[in-house]
């Protein structure tokens, strides 16, 4: 026994085996070591920053001058300005047709490609509907304002060829906004549908079958059977589909550049103008501030009636 004692004394002694203590303490600076570029990151580029934007908000700064205090005023000017008022106006109506409309394309195409046909017609299906979300969205909205051109643009051009007249697509409020509205569309659908393709393939084929068994087919199996059990998805397709929409930009500024008039100017939009071309950073603060304000509160009335909707089996 004392040799078994002195031995393992011996072994500590000589570095051979350490106590749990020191083990654990070199296991958690090594955890550390390997989080520190990540922590360290977040600090620097997201935490930082918006911890600067909201003591911003509280202060009169045009990058020139020194920073001068005006307690809430910045945020009284963001709510009598018609400009901004219309802005997000704007924002709130294109966020509630272009999530309908995407969640309804993507759901649609995500049941259309499901459906039984060859693998490689399904993967071909696949990437091309998925293609246009990986290209830049400036870029694409310089291509469609060649196409939506009033005088020499595609699409004019082949309406001509039906007898239409040339429409006004980028001149006018409507077809300003519609064109903004299919181009964000066509280039955003491609990450829910393949959300909802994943939802889709999540649902045993067992139900359907004792469905089909019990007489339901079609839509009555969709209604009853496909939405409620790919209700998580759809809520977490809605919840990211309204995030990402509530902060358009390129699309409108590339295209027709907020116009005409204020008929397309978002938050977004106003936050730049606001910061880079008025030089109030103090004021486009505060109204980063309340579209962040307004994405909470989106997102947290959309997760309590998940709980009256969305089914977890």
């Amino acid at each position: 026994m004392s040799t078994t004692v002195s031995t393992a004394t011996s072994a500590i002694a000589a570095g051979a085996v350490r106590p749990a203590g020191t083990h654990r303490r070199g296991t958690r600076s090594l955890i550390a070591v390997f989080l520190a570029p990540t922590v360290i990151g977040l600090g620097l580029f997201s935490f930082l920053p918006i911890l600067a934007s909201v003591v911003l908000a509280f202060f009169r700064w045009d990058i020139i001058t020194a920073p001068e205090f005006v307690g809430i005023d910045n945020f009284v000017n963001a709510a009598t300005n018609p400009t901004i008022r219309v802005s997000f106006l704007n924002t709130i109506g294109f966020v509630i047709v272009a999530v309908l409309l995407q969640l309804a394309v993507a759901l649609l195409l995500a049941v259309l490609v499901q459906a039984r046909m060859p693998r490689w017609l399904s993967t071909f299906f696949r990437s091309t509907l998925f293609f246009p979300l990986i290209l830049s969205a400036a870029s694409v909205s310089l291509v469609m304002s060649y196409l939506f051109n009033q005088e020499f643009g595609l699409v004019n051009q082949l309406l001509g060829l039906l007898g239409v007249g040339k429409v006004g697509w980028l001149t006018t409020g409507l077809g300003a906004k519609t064109v903004v509205l299919l181009v964000y569309v066509w280039q955003n659908f491609g990450f829910t549908f393949l959300l909802f393709l994943g939802g889709l393939a999540a649902v045993p084929r067992e139900v359907y079958e004792a469905s089909s068994i019990d007489g339901a087919r079609g839509w009555s199996q969709f209604r009853h059977i496909t939405l409620p059990l790919i209700s998580p998805t759809m809520l977490v397709a809605t919840v990211m589909a309204i995030i990402n929409a509530l902060q358009i930009f390129d699309q409108p500024y590339v295209l027709v550049r907020g116009g005409p008039g204020d008929e397309t100017r978002t938050a977004v939009m106003v936050i730049y103008e606001s910061a880079f071309r008025q030089l109030d950073f103090g004021g486009a603060s505060a109204i980063g501030i309340a579209l962040t304000l307004l994405i909470m509160l989106v997102t947290g009335i959309q997760f309590q009636l998940s709980k009256r909707f969305v089914f977890y089996g």
